[in-house]
């Protein structure tokens, strides 16, 4: 049983599985280069939905299972979850991508336009039907992310601005940084726009289909909107193209023409680290075990994947789920 362990990355996957050791009594040291969590990483740029049935649309079945208990675990821990499910629509023209949604999809009913409006009066008129997943929740990522940190220091976790590899047993959780370790990890470029408009007022989170990347919405309260994401295979980091912007802020002008006249906050990009089935992977090299590739996944699956984590540096489970082991 290990009852110290250095943890390199304070993103949401290494704040998570700090969160899981401490609370089995480990003493936790975080190492990251930068000097708030997620400051410099894809989590920072998270929509924040914890959506495990829209995520079934494109994902493999263990994220629509692990992440329907999610929500849960962040109420534990402290951090605000809004239970008031999701909306998915689609414009006139693309009523078809909304019929193949619902086949793809579990855990939602349909609505009409006169429910709609019922549930988020801003979009009265504007869609005859829509599919809400009345069980879907979303957080405020940043928020969390500062909210797991402080819980952390203030249950005696370190964190030290260090990019170094320490002696002893290390949890790598760097995302993509990792690429010197493991060498199937790739980049998925996402690219996200942040909004504040005085004259639209959403509930939960939208999505609008799109035929070539599905539009959400996601409120933070006070005005303020998450748009995104596109999803491109690169690497590259922290530059959003005009292009994608574009596309982002037009398809938010087709879902309510008032998002034509919001003010532009931020536009962020960042690269998702995943593997080549889109899955996390709790690797065991040595002294080193790797947790990665939450993909576009952090926040709805960290927690399942941290507890897997813990299980297995306190000897609680040999081999849990997403469990690989590396000889090279």
């Amino acid at each position: 049983m290990t009852d110290a362990i250095t943890i390199r990355g304070a993103g949401i996957v290494g704040l998570c599985v700090a969160t899981e050791l401490m609370a089995r009594g480990v003493h936790v040291t975080l190492r990251d280069p930068a000097p708030e969590p997620g400051a410099h990483g894809c989590s920072w740029w998270a929509g924040g939905m914890l959506a495990p049935f829209c995520e079934g649309m494109t994902a493999e079945e263990p994220v629509v299972r692990l992440g329907q208990q999610v929500a849960d675990w962040w109420e534990a821990q402290g951090v605000e979850v809004i239970r008031r499910g999701s909306l998915v629509v689609t414009l006139q023209r693309d009523r078809r991508e909304l019929d193949q949604f619902a086949r793809r999809t579990t855990g939602h009913r349909l609505v009409s336009g006169e429910e709609l409006a019922a549930l988020e009066p801003h979009l009265a008129d504007r869609h005859d039907r829509a599919l809400y997943f009345q069980d879907e929740a979303h957080i405020d990522p940043r928020a969390a992310l500062m909210h797991l940190r402080k819980r952390l220091q203030e249950a005696g976790a370190r964190f030290e601005q260090d990019a170094a590899a320490p002696d002893g047993p290390v949890i790598d959780c760097r995302g993509l940084a990792a690429q010197d370790s493991l060498s199937d990890l790739r980049g998925v470029k996402g690219e996200m726009v942040v909004l504040r408009s005085a004259d639209v007022t959403l509930n939960r989170p939208i999505r609008l289909l799109h035929p070539r990347f599905p539009l959400y919405i996601v409120p933070r309260g006070d005005g303020v909107f998450m748009l995104g994401a596109t999803q491109i295979e690169s690497e590259e980091r922290w530059r959003a193209s005009a292009r994608s912007v574009m596309e982002l802020l037009s398809a938010a002008y087709a879902l309510h023409p008032a998002f034509g006249e919001a003010e532009v906050m931020e536009i962020g990009a960042d690269a998702r680290p995943a593997f080549p089935d889109n899955l996390p992977r709790i690797t065991a090299k040595g002294e080193t075990i790797h947790v990665n590739g939450l993909f576009r996944h952090g926040f709805l699956l960290s927690p399942a994947v941290a507890r897997m984590t813990a299980g297995l540096v306190m000897r609680e489970n040999q081999r849990p789920e997403f469990y690989h082991e590396d000889h090279g």
